[in-house]
């Protein structure tokens, strides 16, 4: 079992030089309120499985993708998407080109590349949390629901999601938070949920036909809240992660006997966003929404210097795609290939392009379009369909574009464009960072 990290959380983060902070404070000082809530980032990435050049980034603002390998990045809004205020966890861009994801509330399916979207009727409403895939066969797809005051289930479908069946685990009493099926044995599926008094795992061993109940006691911990079941090892479908609550902290858990037991291995005074985890399950890295930590061949896990302020992490093969804070550190997404040492930038928020990749007559482009000159405003780009601003040579460019004339938004003036509240914000982001919260537990 890898340490707790109560020493880490003393630890001094990677200094942030001074000019970039100060830079960051004068724009978020005076950046606007988004409608969709909090500081503009991104938070997860899904690549089109066989098609590397395709990538959506989850957003707080929506989404944004590419088609071109990172060349152009066109904005959907959630309107578009029939998402509202729901953020999805995760998407899935099958190899056939379909887009699906559980909004949180609602299933929502695109079947053009993110152009138009539709909603199941069977899921509308009733709180769709979690979605996952067969890891070879997209037909088989499982769904978990997690609404509160209501019958809640896993579901199954055999025809890529157009049609659904209950599994036999349905209770009355339970939200499901999280779902997910084993890399190496599909048969092996693990789902968490919560009571009024008690977090709670389940697992499968045929395909969701039968399901053991494994309550929880983490006697480690007190009062621990919000069980949520991260990933499951594709090196063995005995192993697997969790984050939950307990006491003011968040704590990654780990069990190698198939969820019978689960032992803290991270602790920090942060929010646990996602994780992930290398093929052989030798490296796992955890995201919150200021650091990205990495653990290596069963060591204590460290900071990395990079990402800050925002992360998030997602592996394709031996590449290892992260999410960044264009306020701290100029991009907002990257990628790497030695486990997060370094990063190769993609685009930063200022790349976003308005929705022109959809044509007219679609709700991404007929929706999104009035609502662009608000998040161009906000990113302080210019209102323009194509955004008004070239791509940045850490975005993936190869050499320096030339720069179009100053507008009143470029410049120092942007930042009066550029979210009161969001300076807030970024000031309790560095508290966390620098100034470790006594243990009410020592």
């Amino acid at each position: 079992m890898l340490p707790t990290s109560g020493a880490l959380l003393e630890m001094k983060p990677p200094a942030v030089p001074c000019w970039r902070l100060l830079l960051a404070l004068l724009v978020l000082q005076s950046l606007p309120v988004l409608a969709h809530g909090g500081l503009p980032e991104t938070s997860n990435v899904t690549v089109r499985r066989g098609h590397d050049e395709d990538l959506l980034v989850g957003a707080t603002f929506g989404a944004v993708v590419t088609r071109d390998h990172g060349q152009t990045w066109n904005w959907i809004c959630p309107e578009a998407m029939g998402v509202g205020s729901w953020r999805p966890e995760r998407y899935h861009w099958m190899q056939g080109g379909d887009i699906i994801a559980a909004s949180g509330n609602a299933l929502v399916r695109s079947r053009d590349g993110g152009c138009t979207w539709e909603t199941h009727p069977f899921f509308k409403d009733k709180g769709a949390t979690s979605l996952d895939k067969h890891p070879t066969d997209e037909r088989f797809l499982y769904l978990a629901t997690g609404k509160y005051a209501s019958p809640n289930g896993v579901y199954r479908s055999d025809d890529g999601g157009e049609t659904w069946v209950p599994t036999p685990l349905q209770r009355e009493d339970v939200v499901f938070t999280a779902l997910r099926v084993a890399p190496s044995d599909p048969r092996r599926l693990y789902v968490t949920g919560q009571t009024t008094s008690a977090p709670l795992l389940f697992r499968s061993d045929d395909g969701g036909q039968s399901w053991t109940e494994l309550p929880q006691s983490l006697p480690q911990l007190t009062r621990p809240y919000d069980l949520f079941l991260m990933e499951v090892s594709e090196a063995s479908p005995d192993v697997l992660w969790a984050r939950v609550s307990a006491q003011g902290y968040s704590y990654v858990l780990k069990s190698e006997d198939g969820g019978a037991t689960l032992s803290p291995v991270l602790k920090v005074a942060d929010v646990i966003y996602g994780m992930e985890a290398s093929a052989d399950g030798r490296t796992v890295w955890v995201a919150t929404p200021v650091r990205l930590y990495r653990s290596q061949n069963g060591k204590a896990f460290t900071v990395l210097p990079l990402p800050s302020g925002n992360s998030c992490a997602r592996r394709e093969g031996n590449v290892l795609y992260g999410c960044g804070s264009s306020w701290v550190h100029e991009w907002a997404l990257a990628r790497s290939s030695d486990e997060g040492t370094t990063w190769q930038p993609l685009f930063g928020l200022h790349d976003i392009q308005a929705p022109q990749l959809c044509p007219a007559g679609t709700p991404t482009r007929d929706v999104c379009t009035p609502l662009w000159p608000q998040l161009a405003q906000t990113l302080g780009l210019s209102s323009a369909p194509d955004g008004g601003v070239p791509p940045s040579p850490d975005a993936g460019t190869s050499e320096q574009p030339e720069q179009p004339p100053a507008s009143p938004r470029d410049g120092c003036s942007a930042a009066t464009g550029l979210v009161p509240s969001a300076l807030l914000l970024f000031a309790l982001a560095l508290a966390r960072q620098t100034r470790r919260r006594p243990d009410p537990n020592p």
